[in-house]
């Protein structure tokens, strides 16, 4: 089997959800809710007879957490991963909602809020990330991560680019909300090695030499 199966699955409801602040690279924790959704996420995989050869998770607490839940239940591997992080959302990580009176613009080029990431670099970063998946070779992968990079992840599998001051294509993964793919190395062409050259047949009507 060739084959490469990615499951790429948002994180559980964490503390920022219930704050009602921007997420992004703020780095809170799980809330309850969250535990009792990835530990139903497990669960549910568990009786579907699903296995992973290795979980895959931001180094972001809300979705290692969520990743560490599953991977006990479903005994794989655990790994982290930082090109797996959320997207750098720069000062405005933490910020209540409401304290946010504006909406920022986001260009494909430019830094955002002026430290942030572009959409570009989190573009290229989860492509980056996607093929590092790639050349470990034929397995069974879940990523735990986050909305944002999923996104981009998953805009990288279809061929999109990334989207433009919020316009483009968006997937909607809710709290451990999943989505699937696989992807079948083309398979690489046989080599043979050239035969060796016949040699030439002896030139007909020459007289044969003999000794004196």
């Amino acid at each position: 089997m060739t084959e490469i199966s990615l499951t790429l699955m948002r994180h559980g409801r964490s503390r920022a959800d219930d704050e009602q602040v921007h997420e992004g690279r703020y780095d809170s924790l799980l809330t309850e809710v969250g535990r009792a959704q990835a530990q139903a996420r497990a669960s549910q995989w568990q009786a579907e007879g699903a296995s992973f050869d290795c979980v895959i998770a931001s180094t972001l607490q809300r979705a290692h957490e969520t990743a560490k839940i599953v991977a006990q239940a479903l005994n794989a591997p655990l790994e982290t991963d930082s090109d797996r992080m959320e997207i750098d959302n720069g000062p405005l990580a933490g910020v209540p909602f409401d304290a946010v009176e504006v909406r920022f613009p986001k260009h494909p080029y430019e830094p955002f809020m002026g430290t942030g990431e572009s959409d570009w670099e989190i573009h290229c970063r989860a492509v980056k990330a996607v093929q590092k998946i790639v050349r470990r070779g034929a397995g069974q992968y879940l990523v735990v991560a986050h909305g944002g990079i999923l996104n981009a992840a998953l805009r990288g599998i279809v061929g999109a680019q990334p989207n433009v001051d919020g316009r483009g294509i968006w997937f909607a993964l809710g709290d451990t909300g999943y989505a699937r793919a696989a992807y079948i190395p083309p398979t690489p062409p046989t080599s043979t090695s050239p035969s060796s050259p016949s040699p030439p047949p002896p030139s007909p009507n020459l007289p044969e030499c003999t000794r004196p």
